[in-house]
């Protein structure tokens, strides 16, 4: 009997897909999602995922996996497990600065080879149609006409929709949906997911025996942070909603609802960044609580993100003292 990770935090999704050795997954999980599970892509190469601004002032950007198709193209992969603010905006500015930072100075425009930005959430994000896979790319909007060319996609995978159990897999896609879905629910490889040497390397690697101590205390860590913060989000919500409830009349009450809410909400995440903070780095100071509690709520899931690569406190001091984006 085995146990497994789940694939869908952020230190196993990379571990499964974007390790050193990893390429031959990387290629089958991208065929499946992004190529009807035809074998268009021979080979690739995973590169460093972190995106450095070419403009001082501008905004880092860090992915879960990047990679180097043997045609050019640029295939940029998020797995995103909590629906936080901003978020499809942060997906589009991911994909046009991973295309917009390709060229060296006094490069032509020609050389800029096509950019596919596949991200895998584990919430709907579009209500409107129930296929489990969208995708955009830039058109005319009256005739729909292609710009130019797909030079940027933008690919969702919502897990959720994927309803299918073990019984009705009948392609990779397939298999490969319901390994993110259901690994870390499962004792053992399943006979017909077993037959794809990419999946079953996939378990493997997902194996909690094959992890030291501190992989699985960090994996650990990710997953209390994701509860954390779902449940913060949960209670804020209804804070929120009963405040809204509570306060005004009939022609405010829609307003006194999404203050509450906000209110709410930046409550919850103050509290819960502390409490992680005080797991990474040790006490907090008032001082530096009252900090944190004058950020927005933006900054606010910012700092939730960032502080999982703090190792002591004056790595939350300079995270304090970096500027905002200036309003565009």
């Amino acid at each position: 009997m085995f146990t497994f990770i789940n694939p869908k935090t952020y230190f196993a999704f990379k571990k499964i897909f974007g390790s050193e050795n990893s390429e031959d997954i990387l290629i089958s999980f991208l065929n499946a999602l992004l190529y009807d599970s035809q074998p268009t892509i021979e080979s690739l190469q995973i590169i460093a995922p972190y995106l450095a601004p070419p403009i001082r002032g501008l905004k880092d950007t860090y992915l879960d996996i990047r990679a180097k198709l043997n045609d050019g193209t640029t295939v940029i992969v998020e797995m995103q497990v909590l629906n936080v603010e901003a978020f499809e905006k942060r997906i589009l500015y991911n994909a046009a600065k991973a295309y917009s930072t390709q060229l060296e100075t006094g490069e032509q425009y020609v050389m800029l080879d096509p950019v596919i930005a596949l991200t895998i959430t584990d919430f709907e994000m579009f209500e409107e149609f129930s296929k489990v896979t969208s995708r955009f790319v830039l058109k005319e909007r009256e005739f729909l006409v292609n710009y130019y060319s797909y030079d940027i996609e933008l690919v969702f995978v919502e897990l959720p929709k994927f309803k299918k159990s073990l019984n009705e897999l009948e392609t990779l896609t397939d298999k490969w949906l319901y390994f993110l879905k259901t690994a870390r629910n499962l004792n053992a490889v399943p006979e017909t997911m077993e037959s794809v040497p990419e999946i079953k390397k996939a378990f493997t690697i997902a194996s909690r025996a094959n992890l030291n101590s501190q992989e699985l205390d960090e994996l650990e860590r990710q997953e209390v942070y994701i509860q954390d913060r779902r449940g913060a989000i949960s209670k804020a919500v209804r804070i929120g909603t009963e405040k809204g409830r509570e306060e005004g009349r009939e022609e405010g009450r829609e307003e006194g609802r999404e203050e509450g809410r906000e209110e709410g909400i930046k409550t919850g995440q103050i509290a819960l960044i502390i409490r992680l903070l005080e797991r990474r780095v040790g006490a907090v100071t008032p001082e530096v609580q009252s900090q944190i509690g004058e950020l927005s709520i933006a900054k606010l899931e910012n700092l939730g993100e960032a502080l999982l690569n703090f190792t002591q406190i004056s790595d939350l001091s300079a995270w304090l003292e970096t500027p905002d984006l200036p309003a565009q």
